[in-house]
């Protein structure tokens, strides 16, 4: 069951509801284990919708296959609403209230470091799924024994999320005539960090930067900005944005800007993007964790399908693989643990070695700088590049287009070019 208890979503409902008090081992009923899933508005926001739904899917499967250790699982909401306070409050409700064994969830920076001092005093584990700062791992590496119940199940940090980018374009940029780039960041705290490495490691990678632009959150007219990149030469705009994504989309498509267009673009990440923009992201290049039709692992598809026939066909933004991911995950370390003691819990979760819908998931150590962080890399988790095409129905697909271990197809240029 996803219970919405005082502060939850008043009227949310997942199938599979779990109407039992507990679970019947031998001649005893013992109780459920609880997992609070901490999302932002997931009646109306894609990202928390889909933290909650690939939850929901996790403990339906577990229920399905004798729940955790012989106990089912309980899942337990908390609208955070996006905000730092009330994300506060959830977290306190369902630790203190609602008694739960762990907690997943948290989308943003701003959120996520609000929430560490308090996940510090509960000592209770908890697994973020969509916010990417390594300031959190940076507090577990420098106070391990304070900030140890902290993981990050996904994404991928934010310096790694750079160097993905610096990979792709290092890759593939002059492969698909790339050999200038405009890079544009939206300024916010999530990108700060990404920001620092584009700094330090852009003058190694084997294409021109003919301009780099960090600007404004209230931008929502790219006009002057795509004005610059035509100036500059640069033969494609690289975007690190997600609350200013679409505007930037949108200035580019129809406008039919001579350059290419990809990067971390959160919104185009949603497989009815192209039908919400009416296929203005056509062309466009993008960073995801899986598609709908990616085969990062084998349990990739069965996931997506499962997904979309819970939801009348969408399929799951990043935060839906990995809040699923997340469940599992933490399943597989208590039955490794044989307890639900929040220290041997940690202990099992840092020798976690467990495929998900998004790769390998093993974490790194407490010595490492990014102390508790998923790992990045080709054996573990491994974001890929897909690009918008349009299908023979007038209908827009998301086909990857790099790794080559994750390819379906090449790289097209605009037509207007």
């Amino acid at each position: 069951m996803l219970k919405t208890t005082a502060g939850g979503v008043a009227g949310l409902s997942l199938a599979g509801c779990l109407e039992t008090a507990g679970s019947i081992v031998g001649d005893e009923v013992v109780e459920p284990v609880r997992i609070g899933v901490l999302a932002p508005d997931p009646d109306s926001n894609p990202t928390g919708q889909s933290i909650v739904s690939g939850a929901a899917i996790a403990r339906a499967q577990l229920n399905d296959n004798g729940g955790i250790d012989g106990r089912d699982v309980e899942l337990v909401l908390g609208d955070t609403n996006g905000s730092p306070l009330e994300a506060r409050r959830q977290y306190q409700r369902l630790i203190l209230d609602e008694k739960v064994d762990a907690t997943i969830g948290i989308a943003t920076t701003e959120v996520l470091m609000a929430l560490m001092d308090d996940i510090a005093e509960q000592a209770v584990p908890h697994l973020t799924v969509g916010s990417a700062t390594s300031g959190a791992s940076q507090l577990v590496n420098d106070q391990y024994e304070k900030y140890k119940y902290h993981f990050r199940a996904g994404p991928i940090n934010d310096v790694n999320l750079a160097e993905t980018q610096i990979d792709f374009l290092d890759d593939m940029g002059g492969e698909i005539g790339w050999d200038s780039v405009a890079i544009l960041v939206e300024d916010y705290d999530w990108t700060e960090r990404l920001w620092r490495v584009y700094q330090n490691r852009l003058g190694d990678v084997n294409v021109d930067v003919a301009m780099q632009r960090r600007y404004p959150p209230a931008t929502d007219d790219f006009s002057d900005i795509y004005d610059e990149v035509e100036r500059s030469g640069a033969d494609a705009a690289i975007v690190s944005a997600a609350h200013t994504g679409t505007q930037a989309v949108m200035d580019w498509g129809p406008a039919e800007r001579p350059f290419a267009f990809g990067g971390i673009h959160v919104p185009m990440q949603l497989s009815s993007y192209y039908e919400k923009v009416n296929g203005a992201c056509r062309y466009a290049a993008g960073y995801a964790f899986a598609t709908p039709t990616a085969e990062t692992t084998d349990k990739t598809q069965p996931f997506v399908q499962e997904y979309q026939n819970r939801n009348g066909g969408d399929a799951p933004v990043y935060t839906g693989y990995i809040a699923f991911d997340a469940i599992k995950l933490f399943a597989d370390a208590a039955e490794r643990a044989g307890t639900f003691d929040s220290d041997d819990l940690v202990g099992a979760l840092e020798s976690t070695s467990f495929t998900g819908t998004t790769g390998t998931i093993e974490f790194h150590d407490a010595d490492h700088e990014h102390a508790h962080d998923v790992i990045y890399g080709e054996d573990n988790v491994h974001p890929l590049y897909f690009q918008w095409r349009e299908n023979d129905d007038g209908e827009g697909v998301q086909r990857t287009i790099w790794p080559d271990t994750y390819s379906t197809t090449d790289y097209v240029e605009p037509d207007w070019f």
